[in-house]
Order: structure tokens, then C-alpha cells, then sequence
């Protein structure tokens, strides 16, 4: 609800026709995919008791999972990207980023995660399952798929050491390269109020990339064993549901920008 209610405000207001608030309507059209590839399905299995899915529906649900979640990461990079325009190249940055590169990265963004999608789901398709398998997982998750499988994991293992060091290691070191220099530029304000300003749109970027990346990197490389389990099951939580449901808290609705939009479109 809170994610469809950005979504009109930033189309409707065409004072945050700007490229943050144009990467903050994708990243809110990727949180409600996320929430809505696993939350409906886990909500049916919860008030019927009826548990199972067919292969099809697993695999569908897995890979429109990759999907958002390769985009995620992106829109993550993008953001800082946009903040460290904004903040060292102030002048520079309606030329950097306009209208035409905007949407270029967005759909950079959407493609690259069809590509990641692809990849990781063909590696998974050759893997081998006993005749009624049970995922210990609260939706069709590939490590869940992987602990439960006889068979055809090597290529799965190479796909994911690979996306790992494309999607993770090296977002992450973007992100903190372009953060320091951030700092950097903003410790040199002498303005307290722009510093503040800086510092607060910062802080909510590297908020939401500690809880994404930290809970999505700890459940993937956790060992697999029935000791963690459900701590497992945790930290999936967090990064499936809990990070699109603060996205826009973080984000958006500590922005005053679109707190005046939204007065506006209020009755």
C-alpha cells in the first residue's frame, strides 16, 4: 500500500520528476514484486494448511524472486550513484543524469536482472530431486532447493560464486567508494544545515544496503545444516519482506518533498 502510494505520488507531482525520485519509483515497483512473489502464496499456505506447490508454480515464483532481487541491487548502486552525482558534481548533475539516462539505467536495470534470472534458473533446472521433495523454506528459495537436492549442484555452486562477486562484491565497493568521497565532500560544508541534509539522505541509503545485503549475504553463505534452519529462515525474512516494507518508510516518507506532495493530493 505504502509503495503504490510513492508510485502515484511521484507520477502525479511533477515537482519530484527528478531522477532520485524516478529511481525511487522503480525501487517501489521492485518492493512490491517482492512482497507479492512470496507474501500471497506463504498467507494461502497459512489460513488453509494446504502446503504443497506444484514444480511450476516453484519455479515460476523462483524465478520472478531472482528477477527483482538481481534489480534490487542494481537500483541499490544506481541510488548511490545518483547521491554521489548530487553531492561531489552538483553542477554536473542535471547533465549526467537526464531524462534519456535515467530511463537507459532503469531498463540496464530490468534487463541485466532477466539476464541474472536466466542463469541462475537454468543452473537450478539441472538439479536433481527425490520424488517428493519438502522445502524447509517458506517459499521456493534456491539454497532451500539446494540442501534438499541428490545430485546436479555444481553448476548451481559456480552460477552463485559468480553472481556473488557481480551482484554483491562488487555493488558493495561502488557503494562504499562513492560514500567515502561522499563524506568527504559533505565534511567540507560548512553549512550545519546542508551537512545535515547530506548526511541524512546518506544514512538512509546505507541503512537499507546493510539490512539488504548483510541478511541476503548471511543466509546464503551460512552452512547448510538443521542448526540454521531457522535462523535461516530469519534472515530470509528480512531481506524478502522486512527491507521492501522499510524502503519506503526510509525513504520517502522522511523526504519532506513528498510529504508536501502527498498533502497536496489529500482532500
Amino acid at each position: 500500500m505504502v509503495n503504490l502510494i510513492i508510485i502515484t505520488v511521484i507520477c502525479l507531482d511533477l515537482h519530484l520528476h527528478t531522477p532520485m525520485y524516478l529511481f525511487l519509483c522503480n525501487l517501489s515497483v521492485i518492493d512490491i514484486c517482492y512482497t507479492t512473489t512470496i507474501v500471497p502464496n506463504l498467507l494461502y499456505i497459512l489460513l488453509s494448511g494446504n502446503n504443497t506447490i506444484s514444480y511450476t508454480q516453484c519455479f515460476i515464483q523462483m524465478y520472478i524472486f531472482f528477477l527483482v532481487n538481481s534489480n534490487e541491487a542494481m537500483v541499490i548502486l544506481t541510488m548511490a550513484y545518483d547521491r554521489y552525482v548530487a553531492i561531489c558534481h552538483p553542477l554536473d548533475y542535471h547533465h549526467k543524469l537526464n531524462k534519456k539516462i535515467c530511463i537507459l539505467l532503469i531498463m540496464l536495470t530490468w534487463i541485466s536482472g532477466c539476464l541474472h534470472s536466466s542463469l541462475f534458473f537454468s543452473s537450478i533446472l539441472k538439479l536433481l530431486f527425490w520424488s517428493s521433495p519438502t522445502i524447509h523454506q517458506f517459499f521456493c528459495d534456491a539454497k532451500a532447493l539446494i540442501n534438499i537436492s541428490c545430485g546436479g549442484t555444481e553448476m548451481f555452486y559456480i552460477v552463485l560464486y559468480a553472481e556473488c562477486f557481480v551482484l554483491v562484491l562488487i555493488p558493495v565497493i561502488c557503494n562504499l567508494m562513492s560514500y567515502l568521497k561522499i563524506i568527504r565532500v559533505i565534511l567540507h560544508i560548512k553549512s550545519k544545515d546542508g551537512r545535515r541534509k547530506a548526511f541524512s539522505t546518506c544514512s538512509s541509503h546505507l541503512t537499507v544496503m546493510a539490512i539488504y545485503y548483510g541478511s541476503g549475504t548471511a543466509e546464503y553463505l551460512m552452512p547448510p545444516s538443521d542448526r540454521y534452519e531457522i535462523l535461516e529462515q530469519i534472515f530470509t525474512v528480512f531481506y524478502t519482506t522486512v527491507v521492501p516494507m522499510l524502503n519506503p518508510l526510509i525513504y520517502s516518507l522522511r523526504n519532506k518533498d513528498v510529504k508536501n506532495a502527498l498533502k497536496k493530493l489529500l482532500p
